[in-house]
């Protein structure tokens, strides 16, 4: 929706948040006012409050979607890299998204939703580890996840500009196959073990 034209008919709601990742977008998850929406989609400063309650409630709509996203989009994984792969390139293709699911300061904690759709994403994380980590799966569940976001966050803020352009997927698979992150002594390396 264009911040030009305003809002006459359809799902409001929907407008709304339209409206709030454009804004996350271009500006940040603390540059969201359900006021300025409002102005944005042309209709009453009262109207997003009907929807959301307040500015949490907005975000917290936000975060609930973009774990739903993301745990379809894990369920597609082939195995533990693709898992990951899959994971950066749902960041770099959902910014606003991603910048709003992992700032619980923004959400409302007590939200049974957001409290669902984050542990069905665990879930599909744990998942794809356990089908390769038995022995200790919380802590490769930790690692594989630490890896990706890692990735994607850099990736996300410019942090790795000789990587920009690339297929998220092929970068994620390069970095989780390099020798240095098999911390093991000798594992990896031409060193006897």
């Amino acid at each position: 929706m264009s911040s030009q034209r305003p809002y006459h008919h359809g799902d409001l709601r929907r407008a709304l948040v339209a409206e709030a990742l454009e804004v996350i977008a271009s500006e940040g998850p603390n540059a969201v006012s359900l006021r300025a929406l409002a102005r944005r989609a042309g209709v009453s400063h009262a109207a997003p409050a009907h929807h959301f309650g307040d500015r949490a409630g907005l975000l917290t709509v936000i975060a609930v979607d973009g774990y739903r996203r993301l745990a379809d989009e894990l369920d597609r994984a082939t195995d533990l890299r693709d898992l990951g792969g899959r994971y950066v390139a749902f960041a770099l293709a959902h910014p606003a998204h991603f910048q709003v699911m992992f700032r619980p300061e923004l959400l409302d904690g007590d939200d049974a939703e957001l409290a669902a759709a984050r542990a069905a994403t665990r879930e599909r994380l744990a998942r794809g580890v356990a089908a390769r980590e038995a022995h200790e799966p919380e802590v490769g569940t930790l690692a594989a996840w630490s890896l990706a976001h890692g990735l994607a966050t850099l990736l996300l803020t410019g942090n790795l500009p000789t990587l920009e352009g690339l297929d998220p997927r092929e970068v994620f698979h390069a970095v989780s196959h390099h020798p240095l992150l098999r911390l093991a002594p000798g594992e990896g390396t031409d060193a006897p073990g």
